[in-house]
């Protein structure tokens, strides 16, 4: 059987660029399967709500009585060794290919750890920089996820009205927390009622996912739970 276009491309990519682990060189993959058994993997306990790490199993004291609009935040890894080198690798060296590989490594997580909701949303880039960056890391994890889980993937309903500063050069939670504040609008109604799971790369303070949860839920969303590959401790 001729090999289909996408398969080609992956087959000529692989020739030139040949895939290395990005743990320990090996190749034949982005992550060897002795370089996956050790990711550091997020362990309970940790905050019912936000997922931050070290709490007792209920809540955390800065969510313990504390209005929201996120429902919850799960990340299966910590932000930390080979999971931030791959981050970094699709988010900021073009590596798209590990994007698979990743969502993989999500659904893994989901099968014993599942998180409620109907429709995968994308955490969106402002349009500046997604033309700078050629591509948004979340909508790529956000597909792969959906071929594995079934799960739609609604990419229009939320966008980001604010070019806000990047997370990552705020200092403090507060800082986090007005970078994005009023970043995000609801594009419509079309999903009212429905049970969301908002998909991101890394969670650090759950700002940017609390954002997006307003603003979805401004829009008549039911639920909005934050799902990401990492979270920072």
């Amino acid at each position: 059987m001729p090999l289909l276009s996408g398969q080609l491309q992956e087959v000529v990519v692989d020739f030139f660029f040949p895939r290395r682990c990005l743990g320990c060189g090996k190749l034949g993959s982005f992550l060897c399967d002795g370089c996956t058994r050790t990711l550091p993997r997020l362990l309970p306990p940790f905050c019912q709500k936000c997922g931050k790490p070290g709490s007792s199993g209920g809540f955390c004291p800065a969510c313990w009585g504390s209005f929201t609009g996120i429902d919850g935040i799960r990340s299966p890894f910590r932000f930390e060794g080979t999971i931030r080198q791959a981050v970094h690798a699709l988010k900021y060296d073009n590596l798209r290919a590990i994007s698979p590989y990743l969502a993989r490594l999500v659904h893994n997580y989901l099968q014993s750890s599942p998180v409620p909701g109907d429709v995968l949303v994308p955490v969106p880039l402002h349009p500046r920089r997604l033309r700078q960056r050629g591509y948004n890391q979340s909508v790529l994890l956000a597909r792969e996820l959906a071929k594995l889980n079934g799960l739609p993937v609604i990419e229009d309903c939320l966008c980001r009205s604010r070019n806000s500063s990047p997370q990552v050069k705020t200092s403090t939670m507060e800082e986090r927390r007005n970078n994005v504040i009023d970043a995000f609008i609801s594009r419509n109604q079309k999903l009212a009622g429905a049970g969301i799971i908002l998909i991101d790369d890394v969670c650090t303070t759950g700002a940017t996912l609390e954002a997006c949860a307003c603003a979805l839920k401004s829009g008549g969303v039911a639920t909005v739970w934050g799902l990401t590959l990492a979270r920072e401790i």
